[in-house]
């Protein structure tokens, strides 16, 4: 079965306040039998301008990520993202 991928490409609009957003927003994708695979760090885009921060979750399946993005835990955090951040965000299956 193939794996599940959350991708998130942010652009943080209010640094302060995205900390608490993070901080409550780790536990989530565990919880969800996912993991951090990125998360910040060092990005090119050779094709254009695109948001400053990248995030990837693995999830062992495509419904797990699912799951989690629309979980009533991640729900009542991504306010806070919506808030504090600009993001897009792409639930991808992996390949076979």
């Amino acid at each position: 079965m193939p794996k599940g991928y959350d991708v998130g490409h942010i652009t943080v609009t209010d640094p302060v306040a995205y900390q608490e957003y993070t901080r409550r927003d780790a536990p989530i994708p565990e919880s969800h039998g996912g993991r951090f695979i990125a998360r910040g760090g060092a990005s090119e885009a050779p094709d254009g301008p695109i948001k400053e921060r990248h995030v990837v979750n693995e999830f062992p399946d495509f419904d797990g990520a699912r799951r989690a993005l629309y979980s009533p835990e991640y729900q009542e955090v991504a306010a806070m993202r919506r808030a504090t951040a600009e993001r897009d965000i792409l639930l991808v299956e992996g390949v076979q």
